[in-house]
């Protein structure tokens, strides 16, 4: 009998179908394909099936998960994320004010600074009497020296935020005093321009040496062993036409 009835279903199409609230249930069962007439009306009864088993659910049933189910026809919805409301505009002008306050202090140095420049320098830089100016590549430097307690201002700014505290820029800076033990003695004022710090640095130690010539001649002699008084006359070399750069030409190709 059951080989009959085997014989009897040949040639009908196998279905099946994950059931969204009853679970996993087989609609028909075959081996093999059928006619075009029989499929359609297969087909359309699995329609219906599908049509009613949605219209029963409900969105109370659903469940919702973070991850996609494995399971075909099962329906799984992401979960939603929470609103996360942020607090950085609320923030923002405290942010701003508190920038304001801390940057509102510097204004004031600077421009004491200035102020405190111009009353110990009456007349300006070129009305002292204590002056030299030291040059380094494309650096110029004019500097005054005044007793004092060993200050060192470069363009109106103390020299350790000048010079972004770079101890060796330091060290060109406070040389010439150091050979002749003043560095507690005068106050330095410079007006620096052209090249970059390392420039100015060592175009601010020649003017210092050649200021403290100013002081008493006796002071040539220290200086001039220590090299403090020689202008270093190195500067780039100008680039060559045909070259890359003053010397490097480029790769040789031999074919």
């Amino acid at each position: 009998m059951e080989q009959e009835e085997k014989k009897k279903q040949k040639g009908i199409l196998s279905f099946s179908f994950w059931g969204l609230s009853s679970g996993r249930t087989k609609i028909l069962s075959g081996h093999e394909l059928t006619p075009l007439s029989q499929r359609k009306k297969m087909m359309a009864l699995t329609v219906s099936t599908l049509a009613s088993s949605l219209s029963s659910l409900s969105f109370s049933s659903l469940s919702f998960s973070s991850q996609v189910s494995h399971k075909p026809g099962s329906v799984a919805l992401a979960r939603p994320k929470p609103l996360s409301v942020s607090l950085a505009s609320a923030a923002s002008p405290l942010a701003v004010s508190a920038s304001a306050a801390a940057a509102a202090p510097s204004e004031p140095e600077a421009a004491d600074l200035r102020k405190y420049v111009k009353s110990r320098l009456p007349g300006g830089f070129a009305a002292q009497s204590i002056f030299g100016t030291g040059r380094r590549k494309c650096a110029i430097a004019r500097v005054v020296l005044q007793e004092g307690t060993g200050k060192v201002i470069i363009n109106y700014r103390e020299a350790k935020e000048y010079l972004q505290g770079n101890p060796l820029w330091l060290q060109y800076v406070k040389i010439p005093l150091v050979t002749l033990g003043y560095e507690s003695s005068y106050d330095v004022f410079v007006k620096a321009h052209g090249g970059g710090l390392s420039g100015q640095a060592q175009a601010i130690s020649l003017g210092i040496a050649r200021a403290l010539l100013k002081v008493s001649e006796d002071h040539r002699s220290p200086l001039r062993e220590e090299g403090l008084l020689t202008r270093d006359s190195r500067v780039v070399e100008r680039k060559k036409v045909g070259l890359k750069k003053a010397r490097k030409a480029p790769q040789f190709s031999k074919r």
